[in-house]
């Protein structure tokens, strides 16, 4: 046992958490693709989440409520702040904070001086945006398939300073690296400063190469920042590794944290040209906690952020990916090329986790939405726009294969 893993077994006990320690300790020595598959096993993990009974929860890509350990230390730190209230802020409230960031970076793969809490991935990545220089005919490339509300902020850098957005269509089933990576590198003119990448497609699960697309912007001298939201904890990586200059997550969707948490990581040297969105002369330009200055905010929410990260390393990020992937894989094969349905996520299954998008030819996604869950009591959301028209269906490790039996008969029977 390294230390790591000592030190996360000796704090367990004092964390409402040993009967998910002792679970993950009988399968130690399980390989994560054959846990994967054990249902015995992930039904008993099933235990620790309370759950609607009236529907099927398959729309988990929005918010990953917490399970019940991870709720009742929350529901802890909103009675001890709320006790203190002034006094923690005045006094332990810091020291709190600097140790959560120290957890959630070493978590995260990053030096802690490059990274900060926010309150979700919009945050995030829109004071990157807001804090570009930007002058008129610079330009910014990004994809149609982005999240809605950072496109909204290029739209608003254009029309404040004159910038430039261009907009690439990211294809739906690529057939290698090479392909994406153009797609993106055609887009790039000598006038383009930054490039934003989703490293999973929220709207179909599409996972793009980040390493390879960010040494080609680098070779341009185009700096690249990567939405993480449904990555960070869904899978296994770190963003060393990804080789961006910027790199934002939300907290409260695979990591299962209370709402309202979230990660910026900005490379050492990106840090002192970019502007924060709040003034706060306390602080370094070239310090990353310039971005962080937010005001009285919610500390029982970050508070909890530990307790997350000790139920999700409990599991492990290997095992959980392992689990993920299986699990989409067990619905969408049964349905793939079937009559009118339509996948709209890679058909290889190393582009995609989690996270995979499904249509019926001639069926708006609505309607398809209002039928799974009136008729057939699934819960997904509607998806139509950006090329893509489907619910998106987003399982997590509590979601039983049979659950996913469901969603297959109903797909079946609708398509028909």
């Amino acid at each position: 046992m390294d230390k790591r893993q000592f030190l996360l077994s000796a704090g367990v006990a004092g964390l409402g958490l040993m009967s998910v320690h002792d679970l993950l300790a009988g399968v130690a020595d399980t390989p994560a693709l054959t846990l994967a598959q054990d249902e015995a096993f992930w039904a008993t993990l099933r235990s620790q989440f309370r759950l609607a009974s009236d529907y099927i929860n398959l729309e988990n890509g929005y918010y990953c409520f917490q399970p019940e350990p991870v709720l009742d230390e929350f529901i802890r730190n909103v009675r001890a702040i709320n006790l203190e209230a002034s006094h923690y802020f005045r006094t332990r409230a810091p020291d709190d904070r600097r140790q959560v960031r120290g957890r959630v970076a070493s978590f995260a793969g990053c030096a802690v001086d490059e990274l900060v809490i926010t309150r979700n991935t919009t945050e995030s990545l829109d004071t990157v945006i807001s804090g570009f220089d930007w002058k008129p005919g610079d330009e910014a490339v990004m994809a149609n398939q982005d999240y809605g509300a950072m496109i909204d902020m290029f739209k608003l850098q254009a029309r404040r300073h004159g910038m430039v957005n261009r907009l690439v269509d990211l294809p739906m089933d690529p057939k290698s690296d090479e392909e994406i990576v153009q797609v993106y590198a055609g887009a790039l003119t000598p006038r383009t400063r930054l490039l934003m990448i989703p490293h999973m497609v929220n709207i179909t699960g599409h996972i793009l190469p980040v390493r390879a697309i960010c040494d080609m912007a680098h070779a341009h001298g185009v700096h690249v920042m990567v939405d993480g939201a449904h990555t960070l904890a869904q899978l296994d990586f770190r963003i060393a590794d990804l080789g961006c200059d910027y790199f934002g997550a939300s907290l409260h969707k695979w990591l299962s944290a209370p709402l309202g948490a979230g990660v910026l990581f900005v490379r050492r040297d990106r840090i002192q040209n970019l502007w924060p969105i709040y003034g706060d002369e306390s602080v370094p330009a070239d310090d990353i906690r310039k971005f962080n200055h937010t005001g009285t905010h919610p500390a029982h929410t970050d508070l909890t952020i530990e307790r997350a990260l000790t139920f999700h390393e409990l599991i492990g990020s290997a095992r959980k990916e392992a689990r993920l992937r299986y699990l989409q894989r067990y619905w969408t094969a049964q349905v793939r090329g079937l009559g009118r349905i339509v996948l709209n996520t890679p058909a290889d299954p190393s582009r995609s986790c989690a996270i995979a998008n499904v249509g019926v030819r001639g069926l708006a996604p609505a309607e398809l939405a209002r039928v799974l869950l009136d008729d057939y009591k699934i819960y997904t959301v509607a998806i139509d726009g950006a090329g893509v028209h489907g619910v998106r269906v987003t399982p997590q490790v509590y979601t039983a294969t049979t659950e996913l039996d469901a969603l297959v008969s109903a797909m079946r029977k609708t398509a028909a």
